[in-house]
């Protein structure tokens, strides 16, 4: 119950940190062109500290191990999310794409911190990768009908590839920095979570809330995206041994992020219905505070 408790509370932090967002954008503090500045700001620098962060931990069998399963199950969930959602969702593009990918980066780091410490981030690697990956191939043709291929050289020049590729590079060989880039990489980490919460608040200040809150369709997402998916995940996840708990929650609760913020970027660029991808983003975020806790009440009471 505690530990729903802490969750609960950083979920409503996070709120507050949107809600900062929406006031800056609606006085004219943040622009457009702002915000878009500071989503190159977490993709291409702050997402990236946290991933390296979370690798450099100490190597051993046990954590060997450890990496090679939570990136099999990472890349499962995703895998699991893309086909409940097709089945739950039919054909509706946006809707697979949203309840498909979770925002596991910027919503699911701090809460996973909140509750386990820096030291779970390590575990949620291989999920992220493949949500990323996921999102500009798998994503990218549901939202233009058209089969999605990315090479290697893009997938190489991901952000988010790099951070996993430079944080295991640090992580295999034990490699140990100066104190000042470790401190410069926590302080870029710490943007993280409060850079992440404004650019939702500014996606909140773009949509009509009384409208929003009447298209049924929203609601449909959101229970998928934050109860369905989640609760059978949840039951996959117990098949692991017990002394993986902190990996079976750490994986769980990005698993039962509300919708990813791509969602809406994806959907500007290919020219899709750009305000539902928006609004199935802030429904999901409003009743995130309620089924995230739930989702880990029912982990810890069934673990």
């Amino acid at each position: 119950m505690q530990m729903s408790l802490t969750l609960a509370q950083q979920v409503l932090v996070m709120f507050l940190l949107s809600g900062i967002g929406y006031l800056m954008f609606r006085s004219g503090k943040i622009t457009l062109e702002g915000n878009r500045s500071i989503g190159n700001i977490l993709i291409y620098l702050s997402l990236p500290a946290v991933i390296i962060q979370g690798l450099m931990v100490d190597r051993t069998p046990q954590t060997d191990v450890a990496l090679a399963v939570s990136a099999l199950v990472g890349v499962g969930c995703v895998v699991l999310a893309a086909i409940i959602a097709r089945l739950t969702l039919g054909r509706d593009a946006i809707a697979n794409f949203a309840a498909t990918f979770s925002n596991p980066s910027f919503f699911g780091i701090p809460l996973v911190v909140s509750i386990l410490g820096q030291g779970p981030v390590f575990y949620m690697t291989g999920f992220i990768a493949a949500m990323n990956v996921g999102q500009w191939t798998y994503g990218v043709s549901l939202l233009t009908g058209k089969p999605q291929r990315l090479s290697p050289g893009e997938l190489l020049r991901s952000p988010f590839i790099i951070a996993v590729l430079v944080g295991l590079a640090l992580y295999l060989t034990q490699a140990q920095l100066p104190g000042v880039v470790t401190n410069s990489l926590s302080f870029v980490a710490a943007l993280n979570t409060p850079l992440a919460m404004f650019t939702i608040g500014v996606y909140l200040a773009h949509v009509n809330l009384r409208e929003m809150l009447r298209r049924l369709a929203l609601y449909r997402v959101a229970v998928v995206r934050l109860l369905v998916i989640p609760l059978v995940t949840l039951a996959l996840l117990s098949l692991l041994p017990a002394g993986y708990q902190d990996m079976r929650l750490a994986i769980l609760v990005a698993q039962a992020c509300p919708v990813g913020s791509n969602v809406a970027v994806y959907a500007q660029l290919h020219d899709c219905d750009f305000a539902y991808a928006v609004e199935t983003i802030v429904v999901s975020v409003l009743f995130s505070v309620v089924s995230i806790p739930l989702v880990v009440l029912v982990a810890q009471l069934v673990w």
